[in-house]
């Protein structure tokens, strides 16, 4: 597997073609859009055409291109690029990385991983309508198919609904085109902007920041520093770029980068030519929801252009939903949200599809669209979340480069140039809090909320729990010995296999050895004790098996990667012929069987569940902490199913969670009570009220 592993990364570090295309396809999709709306948004923010001159437009590009060069250009891709966990990249890898040197960075982790969902759940609502509207009005073979919002809204939801429902089937068939498309989306956009900047080549004075930092402060800026929240939408896909590094390697973004980069420049400074030249022209001034990306294309080209919008607007959805999937499967690993139901379509290698977050998307991204209904309302809300993303990322890299032993002085400029940018990035989108931003922090909220239940309810749980006792299994291994022995107990099963927790050397809960020589003591021929470890690095597949000198007693430690399924049961399979090969086990043979020769015999699965007991004497706020806990638990993917197990003989044994000290009460006894004194309960009232 390690030799697999290694040429994984060997390819991703070739620069290839093929390599580049598929870049292009997966990576860029939200930053790439990002020209349908920014320039849009901006002139819209600062009161329409007539508002703004060439000063204030020159201000603008030059703020979107420093923007692109600090936060995405150095930032991510010559910085963050560099914090890669075994070539895999975005928030939770980079946790991994440095979750070791302090407990309290799970807390930047959480958030960050929180507020990128939340804004991933609205970019498709918000690129797909952008695009559809630019069809509004056209005449199509001389009719106007999309007249007004309502059909816009109409044709959104179609589009994103089976964009959606597509994705239970896999789109490794569709996601093969999504690269030529992309490569020609981003040679349109640069082409266009190149011919419109030839009208005004004196735009490229925006190159200097000077222009960026007056436009600040400038009298013709009504928004003042509050610009700076339709400026940052020019980099919002930034942080999903850092996250999909893993599919594409370094390699293919830092050489694309550049060619991305220099259209989106391009589009940016024609848009602003464009406007410059049009702002007193009647015809757009008084146009309701003017898109300055779609006026300034020619018409020849114009049906051409919203097609070619509308395709770039739903790849760039469809990379924020297989990345949804991927960072909620990393969550999960990690122990940030509960177990969900995880599906591989297709024979792809990182394809997923989780249907609980499928749905959860597709019906905020449906209440987004009715909610708003158009794409300037839904721009209020985008941006804001991803602001925090990125400080918590920021957090995470100063204490990756202390952790890479950068210079303390060092690391901490580092720290200190890209946090204070994003923070006042972050003050500026708040103003977008009451215009529709609190949609975006509700869904963060709610997201962040369950992770913490999830998170905290089991540092709680751990911390104060009075039954969870750790036992030594060599100190129960005679009588082990002993009931494995003992006909006089019928077998209950070959193979008697329990799920246990990370735990040092040969340490398991006591309820397990408990369930095996008290709650009807079980013998088996071989007991199997696994746990699962989550590894920092992405893909590992290793174990390790102890059998402590005996052929009936099997301590396995799988440790699989984050973004490794935990198929418990397929594992074993090849544990336990690995064992009877090397005669650690001896074969179990099976005088009965439909497969002649097998050497291996039934399974049993006893998986041990907690509940809450009435004697917990906890705070009220921890006991529901755990107790939220315990209810998404049972709500969510049953560890059976998640490990794999849902086709296996498993039986669910439930043992009392008690938190907290027992309150011990000591009974006396005595010869005799006064009559006078017994106030029992009739158990058969009833009957006798009849």
């Amino acid at each position: 597997m390690g030799n697999l592993d290694a040429a994984k990364q060997s390819h991703k570090r070739k620069v290839t073609a093929a390599g580049l295309l598929i870049t292009l396809g997966v990576v860029y999709g939200d930053i790439g859009t990002s020209p349908l709306y920014v320039m849009k948004s901006i002139v819209a923010g600062n009161g329409g055409l007539e508002a703004v001159d060439h000063d204030f437009l020159l201000g603008s590009v030059s703020l979107v291109f420093w923007t692109l060069a600090i936060i995405t250009t150095l930032k991510y891709v010559i910085i963050a690029l560099r914090a890669d966990n075994h070539g895999e990249g975005g928030i939770f890898a980079l946790y991994t990385l440095v979750r070791r040197r302090a407990k309290w960075l799970a807390i930047p982790a959480l958030i960050g991983g929180a507020t990128l969902l939340a804004d991933g759940m609205l970019t498709p609502a918000v690129t797909v309508t952008t695009a559809v509207e630019g069809l509004k009005g056209l005449k199509i073979g001389g009719n106007i198919w999309i007249g007004n919002q309502d059909e816009v809204i109409l044709t959104t939801i179609i589009i994103i609904s089976v964009l959606f429902f597509i994705q239970r089937f896999g789109t490794q068939l569709i996601g093969g085109a999504f690269g030529p498309i992309m490569t020609l989306w981003f040679l349109f956009i640069g082409v266009v902007g190149l011919v419109s900047l030839s009208h005004d080549w004196s735009m490229l004075a925006a190159l200097n920041p000077y222009y960026a930092i007056h436009l600040l402060f400038s009298p013709a800026n009504k928004m003042g520093i509050f610009i700076l929240g339709s400026i940052f939408l020019a980099t919002t896909g930034a942080e999903a770029l850092y996250s999909d590094m893993g599919h594409v390697g370094r390699p293919n973004i830092y050489l694309s980068w550049p060619f991305v980069n220099l259209s989106l420049i391009l589009n940016y400074f024609g848009q602003a030519v464009w406007i410059d030249q049009n702002r007193a022209n009647p015809a757009f001034v008084h146009a309701a929801e003017m898109n300055p990306f779609f006026a300034m294309l020619p018409s020849g080209i114009h049906l051409f252009g919203i097609i070619l919008a509308t395709l770039a607007a739903i790849i760039a959805s469809q990379a924020l939903i297989s990345g949804s999937y991927t960072l909620v499967s990393e969550a999960i690993k990690l122990r940030f949200l509960p177990r969900l139901h995880i599906i591989y379509p297709t024979r792809f290698k990182g394809q997923l599809y989780i249907p609980m977050v499928n749905t959860i998307l597709w019906l905020v991204c449906i209440g987004v669209i009715f909610y708003f209904r158009t794409s300037a309302h839904m721009e209020g809300a985008y941006g804001l979340a991803i602001t925090i993303t990125m400080l918590m990322t920021t957090i995470l890299l100063y204490e990756y480069l202390r952790l890479r032993k950068t210079p303390g002085l060092l690391a901490g400029i580092v720290f200190i140039f890209f946090a204070a940018i994003e923070f006042v990035f972050f003050l500026a989108s708040a103003a977008k809090f009451m215009h529709g931003g609190y949609v975006t922090a509700l869904i963060a909220a709610m997201i962040l909320l369950v992770m913490i239940i999830w998170y905290e309810g089991r540092v709680l749980r751990d911390a104060n729990s009075y039954t969870r006792e750790k036992v030594s299994l060599l100190a129960y291994k005679n009588q082990i010995k002993a009931l494995h022995d003992d006909e006089s107990y019928s077998l209950y099963a070959d193979n008697l296999v329990y799920m246990t927790e990370p735990s040092a050397n040969y340490f398991v809960k006591k309820d397990l050895i408990y369930s095996i020589l008290d709650k009807r003591p079980k013998r088996a021929t071989v007991y199997w004790f696994v746990t699962v470890n989550v590894t920092d690095e992405p893909y590992t597949a290793e174990y390790t098996a102890n059998t402590y000198d005996t052929d009936y007693i099997v301590n396995v430690q799988l440790y699989l990667g984050f973004r490794r399924s935990q198929s418990v049961n397929v594992f074993l399979r090849q544990i336990v012929a690995d064992l009877m090969h090397s005669g650690d086990l001896h074969p179990q043979p099976q005088k009965y069987t439909t497969m002649p020769g097998r050497t291996v015999g039934d399974w049993s699965f006893v998986l041990v569940q907690e509940e809450l007991s009435p004697e917990t004497q906890i705070n009220g706020f921890a006991k529901l902490l755990i107790q939220a806990r315990i209810w998404l638990q049972k709500h969510t993917v049953s560890v059976a199913k998640w490990f794999g197990l849902e086709y296996s003989d498993v039986v669910v044994e439930h043992v009392p969670l008690v938190l907290g000290k027992i309150r011990k009460t000591h009974l006396k006894r005595i010869h005799h009570r006064p009559a006078s004194a017994q106030t029992g309960e009739d158990i058969d009232d009833d009957e006798d009220d009849e």
